[in-house]
C-alpha cells in the first residue's frame, strides 16, 4: 500500500506527443510588420470573434507587442465605424432574457 502511494506521488506528466501544444507564431512578426494598421479591416477581422469580442493571445497566436497593437487598432476601427461593436443580430436575446416591466404580458388583469 505504501509502495502504491509513493509511485503515485512520483508520477509526473510527461511532455509526450499528446501533451505538447504547438506554439503558434505571430503573424505580424513572421511578415515583419512593425505597426498594425486600424484601416486594414480584413486583417483585423481575424482577431475578433463572431460576437465581436477581441480574441486573446492564446487563441490568435500573436506576440504580446502585436496583440496590444491589435486591440488598439480594433478599438480605433470600431470608433470610426469600420468594425462593429457587436455582431449583427446578436442584440436580440433568444428567450429567457430579462424583460422590462412594460413588456410583461398582463393577461386579463
Amino acid at each position: 500500500m505504501a509502495r502504491e502511494k509513493s509511485q503515485q506521488q512520483q508520477r509526473r506528466r510527461s511532455g509526450g506527443p499528446a501533451g505538447q501544444i504547438k506554439r503558434r507564431n505571430c503573424f505580424f512578426c513572421k511578415d515583419k510588420i512593425a505597426e498594425v494598421d486600424y484601416k486594414n479591416v480584413n486583417q483585423l477581422r481575424r482577431y475578433i470573434s463572431e460576437k465581436g469580442k477581441i480574441r486573446s493571445r492564446r487563441i490568435t497566436g500573436a506576440c504580446r507587442r502585436h496583440q496590444v497593437q491589435v486591440a488598439t487598432a480594433v478599438k480605433r476601427a470600431r470608433e470610426i465605424a469600420l468594425l462593429p461593436y457587436v455582431a449583427e443580430g446578436s442584440e436580440e436575446r433568444s428567450g429567457g432574457g430579462r424583460r422590462d416591466r412594460g413588456d410583461r404580458d398582463r393577461g386579463d388583469r
